[in-house]
């Protein structure tokens, strides 16, 4: 009696390997084709792999797409957490965090288009990719808000609360749909205008 096949077990580090290939295979697909072309079966084709293989590693197109996102907004909080992590004002910390966010976006836009209107489709289906991001979002700038508050230079009785009352005063600014709306334009100076009300509330305590 002929014994049953033995599973395909990837050795220990290979899966990690195999997954970063994937999601490296489906960010190209997304910039040259869009949402519409990164399926699973295309993903593997590019491979040349099985489609097997990559249902390994994602259980189906909306799980590998978000893992795209996830992957390109990781990117985009490195500069952010290390704003977090430095010493200094939390004044001028916090109003940097906020240019440096409007900033990736914008360059998002303007020099991988595809990528970023992928992430926008994804960011309108409010899946939990970006609810996660949204919160890490939240957690810095709180972060930010409590050191100042520490430091004496706001007052701020919920740093949690200040926070997402500055990410909605500034939403326009790095939100996606408003991003992509105004095509890449950069809105520095605008954005310099509202953070000067953004630390005069932080600094009097009416936020």
């Amino acid at each position: 009696m002929k014994k049953p096949a033995t599973p395909t077990v990837e050795p220990e580090g290979k899966g990690s390997e195999t997954r970063e290939r994937i999601l490296t295979a489906a960010e190209d697909l997304l910039r040259r084709h869009g949402l519409a072309k990164t399926t699973v079966v295309d993903v593997a084709r590019a491979l040349e792999m099985s489609h097997a293989n990559v249902y390994r590693h994602f259980a189906s197109k909306t799980e590998l797409q978000d893992a795209v996102a996830q992957r390109w907004l990781h990117r985009i909080m490195e500069p952010l957490r290390a704003i977090v992590a430095e010493d200094g004002s939390a004044a001028e910390r916090l109003e940097r965090w906020v240019m440096t966010l409007a900033a990736q976006k914008r360059a998002k836009v303007l020099n991988d288009p595809e990528l970023f209107a992928a992430y926008h489709a994804v960011a309108q289906a409010a899946r939990a990719v970006v609810e996660a991001h949204i919160d890490e979002l939240l957690d810095n700038v709180a972060a930010i808000i409590r050191d100042g508050v520490e430091r004496g230079e706001f007052k701020v009785a919920d740093p949690r609360a200040a926070a997402t009352a500055v990410l909605n005063a500034t939403s326009r600014f790095h939100h996606p749909y408003h991003v992509k709306e105004s095509g890449g334009r950069d809105t520095s100076d605008e954005i310099r205008d509202v953070f000067k009300l953004v630390l005069a509330g932080l600094r009097s305590g009416t936020l």
